[in-house]
């Protein structure tokens, strides 16, 4: 289960951000060596506090152990076939690092293994940067030799439509809606927030990922009968460049200037919680919305959600069984049949042999 992680510890924040900036799949600096380290240790104090703030660290962890453990009781049930079944974490910023994933596979004696994105929207900078550090870790294995190196693979790269993702963020905005005043519920408008990304990866390289956010949202309006007005916002802006925007904060500033009391919030791309919901939103967002006069309220994250639990397990099974006819993304066999293009701008030259090694044999030299 490959996500971004985050630091389970104030003392792990400086070598998380460290990893962060040194990913030139993320971000392109000059220098980046010697100079990712120098940023991430003058944020590392501002950050650190935003993690004391919600509790000393990032639940992204045990969230994800927990959807793993679930998934994989459910997996023995609806791929008897192929149990047992047992989910390991691969994160490519904090711990359980991808090489660090790699040895317990080794330990475990594993053959066969399915890395699944849990960013159901796909970004070079997201999934793609997981599946490039799992491809460089596999390589290294190859070279000397190691069992990890023969392991055969799969990918589950993206799943933005997937009908359980968009029911259990139904129910969850449902939640959240039934706090608010019944004359107000069905007309408060709902921001989908997203993670943003630099205008250069998003209109520059040409990512994937904001039609599959936007895939995602209107899955979701669908089942809810476009019952509320919406908007699709993206958080988390870092610097001075431009990032994909309407940003979240502005877009609810906006509203309340057009004389909106009452709003919602939901996180579209993120499967549990972490530092961009626990603080971004249930603290610099609500702050922002009581100055501007204006109720939100947030839909709780996907987390332990049981309709998204079962989905997890029913993509994995669909997949398991599926072969290059598969019209879901998801059951595909190898790969989407996404994951074979490159984008129109890309210049990272590791992302070609990475797509052709996971769209293959998967155990070829």
């Amino acid at each position: 289960m490959m996500n971004m992680g985050g630091p389970s510890t104030l003392d792990e924040v400086q070598p998380f951000l460290t990893r962060l900036f040194l990913d030139r799949d993320l971000m392109r600096l000059p220098l980046q060596s010697r100079l990712a380290p120098m940023i991430a240790r003058r944020r590392t104090p501002k950050v650190r506090d935003q993690y004391a703030t919600i509790g000393g660290g990032s639940p992204i962890l045990r969230w994800t152990r927990t959807q793993g453990e679930a998934m994989s009781r459910m997996l023995d049930e609806l791929s008897p076939a192929t149990a047992p079944h047992k989910a390991y974490v691969a994160f490519r910023y904090a711990s359980p690092l991808t090489d660090e994933c790699m040895d317990e596979l080794e330990a475990d004696g594993v053959k066969r293994a399915v890395a699944f994105s849990q960013y159901p929207q796909y970004s070079c900078s997201t999934t793609g940067s997981s599946l490039n550090e799992l491809y460089r870790e596999i390589q290294r294995r190859k070279a000397r030799h190691s069992p990890g190196g023969q392991i055969e693979w799969s990918v589950i790269d993206r799943w933005p439509t997937h009908d359980g993702l968009a029911q259990a963020i139904v129910n969850r905005i449902l939640e959240a809606v039934s706090t608010l005043p019944p004359d107000v519920a069905h007309k408060a408008p709902i921001m989908f927030s997203a993670h943003s990304l630099p205008m250069q990866v998003v209109s520059g390289r040409g990512d994937p990922y904001p039609p599959e956010v936007a895939a995602t949202v209107a899955n979701v309006m669908q089942k809810l009968g476009w019952s509320n007005p919406y908007r699709v916002t993206w958080q988390s802006k870092v610097g001075p460049a431009a990032w994909l925007g309407p940003q979240t904060a502005e877009t609810l500033q906006g509203w309340a200037k057009q004389g909106h009391k009452h709003a919602i919030v939901v996180p579209v791309a993120f499967t549990s919680d972490h530092i961009e919901t626990l603080y971004e939103l249930d603290i610099e967002l609500q702050e922002d919305a009581k100055e501007a006069g204006v109720q939100l309220v947030r839909a709780p994250s996907l987390n332990d959600e049981p309709v998204f639990l079962r989905a997890l397990a029913d993509m994995v099974s669909e997949h398991l069984s599926s072969d290059s006819r598969g019209t879901r993304p998801w059951a595909q066999g190898k790969a989407s049949h996404q994951l074979s293009l490159r984008c129109p701008g890309c210049t990272n030259e590791e992302c070609g042999p990475q797509k052709a090694f996971f769209m293959g044999s998967c155990i070829a030299a």
